[in-house]
């Protein structure tokens, strides 16, 4: 989801750089705080949780894979089914699997049979939030930001009522290790009517915590192989 030299074994138990993040002091560690060497801290160390964390699911057997990826399309059902049950036309936001994410495009065409309008999240301007098209077993993708393949730019522009989120790692308060770029949290900031925001990822990719600064938006619900790990208030 590290290069630095001079790792150590931290306090949550996992391998981090020489930076101070790991073993941040309660009195140190204010999350609200825009001092810069907290957050060149937090930065070096999710940087080399990203390169750890993408590296152990690079590993994952492809049985293994499969079988957390039809875990997790068991539990979206659930979610979809109970948070979207009252809506006449709901849209659903997914994401085109990139770097051994999970893969839960069959439950992308199994919702598009049920009446569900589904949508892919597009970059289509640096640093500003996403935009979603409308998205068909049908849609003839392009290559959009990172080569992902994305709908075309005459595909309708939709507001999910659910987004998903692909989680590199995640923590109990609900925060979302992404990739860094940051186009999620941005997204959630601007929207007017936020949708119900939930993080699909690896139940091994849990963290104690990711250090969340000022930018950082927790998400609705988390969901991994294992079920629904946090809820919060949406």
């Amino acid at each position: 989801m590290g290069n630095d030299p001079d790792n150590f074994s931290c306090r949550s138990g996992f391998s981090s750089p020489a930076c101070l993040a790991s073993e941040i002091a309660p009195d140190y560690f204010d999350p609200l705080a825009v001092d810069p060497g907290q957050a060149r801290d937090v930065a070096r160390w999710r940087k080399s949780e990203r390169a750890r964390l993408r590296e152990a699911r690079k590993v994952l057997a492809s049985a293994e894979r499969k079988e957390i990826a039809n875990a997790l399309m068991a539990g979206l059902r659930r979610v979809v089914e109970d948070r979207l049950r009252r809506s006449e036309q709901p849209v659903v936001s997914f994401y085109w699997p990139i770097q051994d994410e999970p893969d839960l495009r069959p439950l992308m065409n199994e919702l598009c049979e049920t009446g569900v309008d589904i949508a892919l999240p597009l970059v289509e301007t640096r640093a500003a939030p996403l935009v979603f098209r409308r998205w068909t077993p049908q849609t003839r993708m392009v290559r959009g930001h990172w080569n992902i393949p994305v709908p075309p730019s005459d595909a309708p522009i939709v507001m999910p009522d659910l987004v998903l989120a692909p989680l590199v790692g995640w923590d109990s308060d609900g925060y979302r290790l992404g990739y860094g770029g940051g186009y999620f949290d941005r997204t959630l900031a601007a929207v007017t009517r936020k949708p119900i925001a939930v993080g699909i990822g690896f139940q091994s990719s849990k963290l104690a915590t990711i250090y969340p600064q000022p930018h950082d938006i927790a998400l609705d619900l988390i969901l991994t192989e294992q079920g629904v790990q946090v809820t919060r208030a949406s």
